[in-house]
């Protein structure tokens, strides 16, 4: 019976024995299965998440900066550039605590490097004193300059030597070789590289490129390990932007207005050199130029193209403009015959010339010739309101000229229903309207060029960085007049140099069509009137086959030179271009219409 109890109690007791150990079997198993599944997660699932963090920590990543794209003139003469240059910096620490390291040529070799060595070698491709790099990378400053501005063989020299804790940090600086020549066409740019003014503002998107970067893995020390992760991403250069302007013509033609806005202490100056037969400006210089390098040291209002800007009254360079209207209109031609009093009144106003006459017979080509503003409107008459406005239009007035400048004024033309009995008769002869200097030069590019008138360039094209090239968009041409319309027109230009008041215009040898204009400046301290003049000379050659058009523009002149006074500059600027681009002599008999009836 003990026995029994016995037996029972021993069962009882291995039975105990053996749930004790499956319950610590149990806990084993759960335990290994969290360990394990912790260690499928770090190594399994996880391991891209904490490896990547890892890696984070190690790569190190300089940008490599981008080239910014050139601009160049017609022929390739370089006017912006970008120069890529570094800063070698160091991290002090990293530097200084170690005593060697491991080098890696490209081969894949490596080289034991003492700490003296490295520093050697970075003194030898920086061109310094050992003892000044050894004072720069010394010390417990997280970030210090070493060298500045290196060029970019000498940072890929310094990148080589793999020394530990130094870095390079990229950066470009915008340089323009010919200084204030074409200054403020090309613009300038900013302090973060982005454009501010001319070219280098409107074009910002073309010349700027996409920054490279250099990927590499360092280890705790500092010491870039050689058999890791180094990636390098190529920058992107921006494109070159080729203008149609020659500079050597951009500098004479600077140099020529001035001369001419010092001489007479005028407010500034305008002069524009135009090819007729493409539309390409070959010079828009303004005067004070700006120097891109230094745009500091110009006044802001000088810093802009004013050939764009600028709207203001023409004058009467506008009359040409009518007197295409009457002839293509078939309501005149240069012959046709006026009678001209002193004054004459139009339905209440009173118009005058700007030279004391009596009652004269003049003829269409004599009015032009003389730039009678009564014999003007007496013809214009013809021409009602609309037809008016719809031949300023035609040629491009209260139209932005489009070439790419920031700021282009469209100018003021309103509409006929806003004209008032003075303001319907005054757009005939240039008042009571406003267009920039760009604008009158596109409207005589139409009458030079038989009556097509082509959208004036100054981006000649693109040029990738494969050196691929890309002609700019050509704008749409429209025949404005007759090809015979303009050539009686171009003849009445070419009669007021030979019969009428331009003969100060004329050029020895060389055909020469021209007109002038005056007009009043108004004040600009905000008190309603005047206290100036603008003054005008703008004209074509060779009148045979004209090819270049030349506009001269003075502000505020001191003492009343109206516009012939700019004869000197524009047969200066003329015959230069006319000698620069082989022109041969004129040829044929000059036109000589009579300024008087018979």
């Amino acid at each position: 019976m003990a026995k029994a109890r016995s037996g029972r109690a021993t069962l009882y007791r291995a039975g105990g024995a053996t749930g004790r150990l499956r319950l610590g079997v149990g806990a084993m198993l759960a335990l290994l299965l969290v360990i394990g599944g912790r260690l499928v997660l770090v190594q399994g699932f996880g391991a891209g998440g904490y490896a990547q963090a890892a890696l984070d920590k190690r790569l190190q990543t300089t940008v490599l900066p981008s080239q910014r794209g050139e601009i160049v003139d017609a022929s390739g003469k370089l006017l912006a550039q970008s120069v890529i240059r570094y800063n070698i910096t160091v991290d002090q620490p990293k530097a200084t605590n170690f005593t060697d390291y491991k080098r890696r040529d490209k081969d894949g070799n490596e080289t034991p490097v003492t700490r003296n060595q490295a520093i050697s070698d970075l003194a030898g491709v920086l061109g310094m004193p050992v003892d000044q790099v050894t004072a720069a990378i010394t010390g417990d400053k997280k970030f210090n300059y070493v060298a500045r501005n290196v060029t970019p063989d000498v940072e890929a020299r310094v990148s080589d030597l793999a020394f530990p804790g130094i870095y390079t940090q990229g950066t470009s600086q915008r340089v323009y070789p010919q200084g204030a020549v074409g200054g403020n066409l090309v613009g300038f740019v900013g302090s973060d590289g982005t454009g501010l003014a001319g070219i280098e503002q409107t074009q910002n998107a073309q010349l700027s490129g996409k920054d490279g970067k250099r990927v590499y893995e360092i280890g705790a020390d500092g010491l870039r390990i050689p058999v890791a992760t180094d990636q390098l991403t190529p920058a992107q250069n921006g494109q070159t932007i080729k203008l149609t302007i020659n500079s050597d013509l951009q500098y004479f033609t600077q140099q020529a207005i001035q001369t001419q806005t010092d001489k007479y202490s005028a407010q500034w100056g305008i002069a524009i050199v135009q090819d007729v037969t493409n539309g390409n400006i070959l010079a828009m210089a303004d005067s004070n130029p700006v120097d891109p390098n230094d745009p500091g040291k110009s006044a802001a209002k000088d810093r802009g193209v004013r050939a764009v800007t600028a709207a203001y009254e023409p004058g009467s360079v506008e009359k040409t403009l009518t007197m295409s209207a009457l002839i293509q209109e078939g309501k005149a031609n240069p012959l046709s015959e006026y009678t001209v009093p002193p004054t004459v009144t139009v339905d209440g106003q009173t118009f005058a010339d700007a030279f004391t006459h009596g009652t004269e017979k003049r003829t269409l080509a004599g009015i032009l010739g003389y730039s009678m503003n009564t014999g003007t409107v007496l013809a214009g008459q013809a021409l009602n309101k609309q037809e008016r406005y719809d031949w300023l239009t035609k040629f491009g007035i209260g139209q932005a000229p489009d070439v790419g400048l920031p700021g282009e004024a469209a100018g003021i033309l309103a509409t006929p229903d806003k004209w008032d009995g003075r303001q319907q008769n005054t757009v005939l002869f240039g008042q009571g309207l406003t267009q920039s200097t760009l604008q009158t030069v596109r409207a005589y590019q139409a009458i030079a060029n038989n009556g097509l008138l082509l959208q004036p360039r100054l981006i000649d094209g693109y040029i990738g960085a494969d050196g691929t090239e890309h002609k700019s968009a050509t704008q749409p041409s429209s025949q404005v007049i007759s090809k015979e319309t303009a050539q009686q027109v171009k003849d009445m230009l070419e009669s007021a140099v030979t019969k009428g008041e331009l003969h100060p215009a004329a050029i020895d040898g060389y055909r020469v069509g021209a007109k002038t204009g005056t007009s009043e400046a108004p004040r600009e301290d905000g008190v309603p009137g005047y206290d100036g003049v603008t003054s005008t000379l703008i004209g074509m050659a060779p009148m045979e086959n004209p090819r270049f058009i030349v506009s001269v523009v003075i502000q505020r002149p001191k003492n009343d030179i109206f516009g012939i006074g700019n004869a000197d500059v524009f047969r200066a600027v003329m015959s230069q271009t006319l000698h620069m681009y082989n022109i041969q002599p004129s040829s044929g008999t000059p036109a000589q219409f009579p300024q008087y009836a018979q």
